[in-house]
């Protein structure tokens, strides 16, 4: 299933039928607990068919209340999958503190484990940028997930090319800059750092396969340039890789019609993953 396509933003939807649920409600609040004992706060938009469910992974400084990830989440469950949207360690209302996508690998854990513990039979995990790189490190350390989406994921480490990458930087790694995310972004920073440097996405992405994998970037990305999506689907040749055009960066750059084109492949690719009887490979 490998092989890049270059999408125009806003292009057609795939038009075969993939679960409608035109009565997508308020959602509910979730207590989650990781393995390594952080307390998570989680929105959960339940689905009335329990096949799937998507955990929804957001970004650096993000939250399941920041607007963009809230319109991606109610998009998915209007395409009739259960969405569980975790705030990551150190955002929004969880507890600890943010590693930056290192121990973050544990939230997505607990959550994919919560909608295995209410009956989804098949869990996928989608990430959007710090997310996407979460959810390429999970699932390449052997994750339990049925497929995996990755928006906007950085390849490699320290891109510092660019300008947001450069004030992300300074961000993580000076005391002001914490500060600042803490008060501007509300976002709580280990002041630890990465005591040792965590697997790359680039160098985890290659043992995803068998579990089906999509990988989506802009080419107007500000934050990773295409280089970065490059190196992931070299390491990754099974992959699904959507270049779409004139899109920027993570969540506020997802338009409506791609939420609607990811919920449609992630309902085929993880009900692929299900042998006859019902049983997951």
């Amino acid at each position: 299933m490998g092989g890049a396509a270059l999408n125009p933003a806003g292009g057609a939807a795939l038009s075969y039928d993939c679960g409608q649920n035109t009565n997508v409600t308020d959602p509910q609040p979730v207590a989650l607990s990781t393995t390594d004992a952080i307390r998570l706060q989680a929105a959960f938009w339940p689905a009335p068919d329990p096949t799937l469910g998507v955990v929804v992974v957001h970004g650096f400084t993000g939250s399941s209340r920041h607007a963009s990830v809230r319109r991606i989440c109610v998009g998915l469950a209007e395409g009739g999958a259960a969405v569980l949207a975790p705030d990551l360690r150190g955002h929004g209302r969880s507890g600890g503190l943010s590693t930056a996508g290192d121990l973050e690998i544990h939230d997505v854990a607990a959550a994919v484990a919560w909608l295995r513990a209410a009956g989804y039979g098949q869990v996928a995990v989608l990430g959007w940028s710090m997310g996407g790189s979460i959810v390429l490190r999970y699932a390449g350390l052997g994750g339990d997930t049925d497929a995996v989406v990755s928006v906007s994921s950085p390849g490699e480490w320290y891109e510092r090319g660019t300008r947001a990458m450069r004030v992300v930087h300074w961000m993580c790694e000076t005391r002001s800059g914490r500060l600042t995310c803490r008060v501007v972004r509300r976002t709580r920073l280990s002041p630890a750092g990465w005591v040792q440097v965590p697997e790359s996405p680039a160098e985890l992405v290659g043992r995803i396969a068998p579990t089906p994998l999509l990988i989506v970037h802009g080419d107007a990305d500000h934050y990773f340039p295409l280089r970065h999506v490059d190196v992931l689907a070299a390491a990754a040749p099974d992959a699904t890789v959507w270049i779409e055009r004139g899109m920027a960066h993570a969540e506020s750059a997802t338009t409506p019609d791609l939420v609607r084109r990811i919920a449609t492949w992630v309902r085929s690719a993880a009900v692929s993953t299900v042998w006859d009887d019902g049983a997951r490979e």
